[in-house]
């Protein structure tokens, strides 16, 4: 099939949409798809085979787009509208394939050029507007959930990344059947053991420092200032424990750095900046302990699926967020207050064996469940509804 798809966000940065977004255009070209992908302004450049990306013009005073609903975002999609029509107008297109609230385009060209329509849905938007803090408006989130309900009942095929947006679906229409297909690809390579030396060089951290990793954007939603706390109580009963934190803009960094310093963990809490999404697992390897300390949102965080792989002991909080994966045999999961993940992490650090079987046990249910070739399988079932033949099998090795 060749496919219209359109995605309202920088394509290519290292963040959770356009992570999910490369590697489903990796698994669509892998089962010999073709696709034009209409996106924002931002970003860097992808060159896949069967991959052409066609950028929208920069409104004026729009230099960036940060995660989540903003205004700069009501002007770049309509920017990114008049770029998928005109590829629309083109023609050849079988599929029209729409992440986000860029469905309210594609359902718009799919009643225009019949073609059916695809709705790849990585979050509830009306859930949008209070993770960001955006809006408490009771209208604004009327119109989000209309909007949902919309595309929802409007595509054949409706993707969802977790089990939570799968009830959201059901809830707006009992007879959908929609495609679950979890971001484990998404949240990139695995770790190289021995490669984590590098970082613990680069941040003059000796080998036998006992280092907690934490890697992904600063939004207010991944609960670090819960984590500085919970670094406080650590620190006060491990005074040779090291917080490293790989992410964040510059500002964001700052403000963190902030929240370190208020909670008197500053001296022992080392911000790496945002890195590249090579750079990832050498931070992955250098660990010996992976937090996510999400406070709020249902959505599995992508870099729960790295953490998977990197075979290391992952704590986390006991959140919807985190247990639609996880659970007791593959993780430490803490009640989402300070106390609570300071004892898992000081639990993690004091017994290195059980720490291990819970990073063999970890790295087994990633290699499993969360495969590649299982992602790739999902990928093809859903193509299969939207109206192509089936695809043979293609080896994970196959890029």
């Amino acid at each position: 099939m060749h496919i219209l798809m359109i995605a309202p966000e920088p394509f290519f940065e290292p963040r959770g949409t356009p992570f999910s977004e490369f590697h489903r255009i990796r698994a669509l070209t892998d089962l010999g798809h073709t696709v034009d992908l209409a996106t924002y302004p931002f970003g860097r450049d992808v060159s896949m085979p069967g991959l052409r990306v066609f950028r929208c013009a920069r409104p004026p005073l729009v230099t960036r787009v940060k995660i989540g609903p903003s205004l700069a975002k009501l002007a770049l999609d309509a920017a990114l509208a008049f770029t998928a029509l005109r590829r629309a107008l083109e023609g050849g297109f079988d599929v029209i394939h729409s992440h986000e609230e860029g469905a309210a385009i594609g359902v718009v060209l799919s009643w225009l050029f019949r073609r059916p329509h695809l709705y790849d849905m990585h979050s509830s938007l009306p859930q949008q507007l209070s993770n960001f803090s955006f809006s408490r408006s009771r209208v604004l989130k009327a119109i989000f959930r209309g909007l949902e309900r919309l595309f929802i009942r409007q595509s054949r095929v409706v993707i969802v990344i977790c089990p939570q947006l799968a009830d959201t679906v059901k809830m707006v229409d009992p007879a959908a059947d929609p495609v679950l297909i979890e971001n484990a690809p998404g949240s990139g390579d695995s770790p190289v053991a021995g490669e984590g030396a590098r970082i613990r060089t680069e941040f003059g951290l000796n080998g036998s420092t006992p280092l907690v990793v934490y890697t992904g954007t600063f939004e207010a939603y991944q609960g670090l200032d819960l984590l500085f706390e919970a670094a406080a109580r650590v620190n006060a009963e491990r005074q040779d424990v090291r917080f490293l934190l790989a992410g964040g803009h510059p500002e964001q960094v700052a403000k963190a750095r902030d929240l370190a310093r208020r909670a008197g963990v500053e001296a022992v809490t080392i911000f790496a900046g945002e890195r590249p999404a090579e750079e990832i697992p050498l931070f992955l390897d250098a660990a010996d302990v992976l937090v996510s300390p999400r406070s709020t949102g249902t959505n599995t965080p992508l870099k729960i699926y790295q953490y998977l792989r990197a075979g290391r002991p992952i704590v986390a909080t006991r959140l919807l967020t985190h247990t639609q994966v996880l659970d007791d045999t593959v993780s430490i999961l803490t009640d989402p207050t300070p106390t609570g993940m300071a004892a898992g992490i000081v639990r993690a650090l004091a017994d290195p064996a059980a720490a291990r079987e819970l990073g063999r046990r970890a790295h087994e249910l990633a290699e499993t469940k969360y495969s590649y070739e299982a992602y790739l399988g999902k990928t093809r079932l859903a193509m299969s509804r939207m109206g192509a033949a089936p695809a043979p099998a293609v080896s994970g090795s196959a890029r």
